[in-house]
């Protein structure tokens, strides 16, 4: 019995330090991310990271063992609250113009808002050709944001009571790649950038669905 409650009693500190190793991750993850995103992956150290945050190097590598590390788990955590962004407008939306007006006003407000880490992570994706340990990161990423592009195309047909006209990697081809051109777009021509991606969306869109 007391070997019972004191397996019992030590589970709680365990999963404590779990998580107080998780916290200070996934902070160390929001301050480089802003470094990342300026400076892209070929130019960040980790003293560089540490450099522009609160951290010291030797805590920076104290939790990542290197800089792909730190890279992948800095861009799979920000990617993953990427790939959740639109669930809300697709359970609210009650039409297909809703849907799309919710859909594309989120997708631009992130491109304004967040274009360092969009920059970050086609950065990430183009290196992961050379760099056989971010494979399995992006190739995760991948999985999740195609997910996401094909949970709105359902739910888009779905409203026009019509069936998606292609696969779910194709969808996400399609619609990653002119965010990928917003993204590239954006650094060159900010005023213009957000409202050209919603004419592109809103041409392709239509043509990804029939009856």
């Amino acid at each position: 019995m007391n070997a019972v409650v004191s397996a019992a009693e030590e589970r709680p500190a365990r999963v404590s330090g779990i998580d107080k190793i998780e916290r200070r991750r996934i902070a160390l993850a929001e301050s480089a991310l802003k470094t990342l995103g300026e400076l892209g992956y070929a130019r960040t150290s980790l003293r560089e990271i540490a450099n522009n945050s609160e951290f010291t190097h030797g805590v920076v590598h104290y939790y990542f063992r290197d800089k792909i590390d730190l890279i992948s788990y800095c861009v799979r955590y920000y990617k993953t609250k990427c790939a959740r962004r639109y669930d809300e407008v697709v359970e609210t939306a009650t039409s297909a113009e809703e849907l799309a007006t919710g859909f594309l006003a989120k997708m631009t407000q992130t491109l304004v808002e967040e274009t360092p880490m969009h920059k970050l992570w086609y950065d990430l994706r183009a290196q992961s050709m050379f760099e056989e340990q971010l494979r399995p990161d992006v190739e995760a990423i991948d999985k999740l944001l195609e997910e996401m592009i094909w949970r709105i195309l359902s739910r888009y047909a779905d409203l026009t009571e019509t069936i998606p006209t292609v696969d779910a990697p194709t969808a996400y081809a399609l619609v990653d790649g002119l965010f990928e051109q917003a993204v590239v777009a954006y650094a060159a021509n900010p005023d213009k950038a957000p409202a050209l991606l919603c004419d592109r969306i809103m041409q392709v869109l239509p043509k990804l669905v029939a009856a």
